[in-house]
């Protein structure tokens, strides 16, 4: 049996949980939270345990009080009306995917118009489009580049989504530079670090795993991705559980070898949970496989931060 390395909490999922533990430390409960702060039901349970109130609007917010912006990012529109209706707000939206909302502003300040590849109804998808709604078309799949049509094939950029596949992205791209040979690249991958690194690493597990197990919620993006990666590397099954509660015995019938990660919002006692199950069954203690190593922190918001000291001085 063997565990990958990275997998489980990336520096943005890290930033994010921590923002709404310290500011329900510091101005107490209730802190309302926009949206799931990750997308990890357990997270999302254990914050409700403490206090935070999650909401899908801005509109169930009480005037004056204090919420939270979850890790995928929002809108200006959503600034905007916090700021009208009078909301402490405490911004933890990952710095990769603000690095997303400031190329999607340049490239519609220079008049080009943005493919952005992506699901639709995603909240971080929902974030950028909202950073200039008449520049933007979404892509969703490389089945979709030929029915594209553009006013000015001669002005366009891409950008994506943080937490794709990273093959399928850029079997995108590389679809959308031969319908638009003048397409302009980002600054760098918005695919971020921790996404790639976890997909790479479960490539290599799964290579030699008749089953991988990917622990993470059916609504994170990055985790259904993992599922994806590891069958096209060649495991013979994947499945995706919340917790060691959700894996069905048939699964392990006649497996010899396991692979298991999780996604990059998961918290690591679920992905042990997992593991003393497998051992339960008996497979053998794990052996980590590791990638690489990440070392990336973000620092917490600034507003959170001020507050913080505040606290600390009084």
């Amino acid at each position: 049996m063997v565990v990958a390395a990275p997998r489980g909490y990336c520096a943005g999922v890290d930033r994010a949980v921590v923002t709404a533990e310290r500011a329900l430390d510091i101005y107490g409960a209730p802190v309302y939270i926009r949206k799931q702060i990750v997308h990890n039901r357990h997270v999302v349970e254990d914050l409700e345990a403490r206090g935070a109130i999650f909401v899908e609007e801005l509109d169930e917010v009480p005037p004056g009080a204090t919420v939270v912006f979850s890790a995928h990012g929002v809108s200006p529109a959503v600034h905007a009306e916090a700021a009208a209706r009078n909301l402490k707000t405490i911004d933890a939206t990952c710095p990769l995917v603000t690095k997303v909302h400031h190329e999607a502003r340049r490239f519609a300040g220079q008049g080009m118009q943005i493919l952005l590849i992506g699901h639709a109804g995603h909240e971080e998808v929902e974030g950028t489009q909202g950073e200039a709604p008449e520049h933007i078309t979404l892509v969703e799949h490389p089945e979709d580049v030929a029915g594209l049509e553009l006013a000015d094939p001669s002005q366009v950029a891409w950008l994506s989504q943080t937490t794709l596949s990273v093959d399928e992205t850029y079997e995108t791209v590389a679809r959308l530079r031969e319908k638009f040979p003048a397409l302009a690249d980002p600054p760098s991958d918005d695919i971020c670090y921790a996404t790639q690194n976890r997909q790479s690493a479960v490539k290599q597990i799964a290579q030699h795993s008749d089953l991988v197990i990917v622990v993470g919620s059916s609504n994170s993006s990055n985790s259904v991705r993992l599922v994806e990666v590891a069958l096209e590397a060649g495991a013979k099954a994947a499945y995706r559980v919340d917790n060691a509660g959700e894996i069905d015995p048939a699964w392990l019938v006649g497996v010899s070898s396991v692979g298991v990660t999780s996604g990059a919002s998961v918290p690591e006692p679920l992905v042990k949970g997992v593991l003393d199950l497998l051992e339960a069954n008996g497979f053998p203690a794990a052996v980590e496989e590791v990638l690489t190593e990440e070392n990336l922190q973000f620092s917490l918001p600034a507003e959170l931060r001020r507050d913080m000291r505040k606290a600390s001085q009084g």
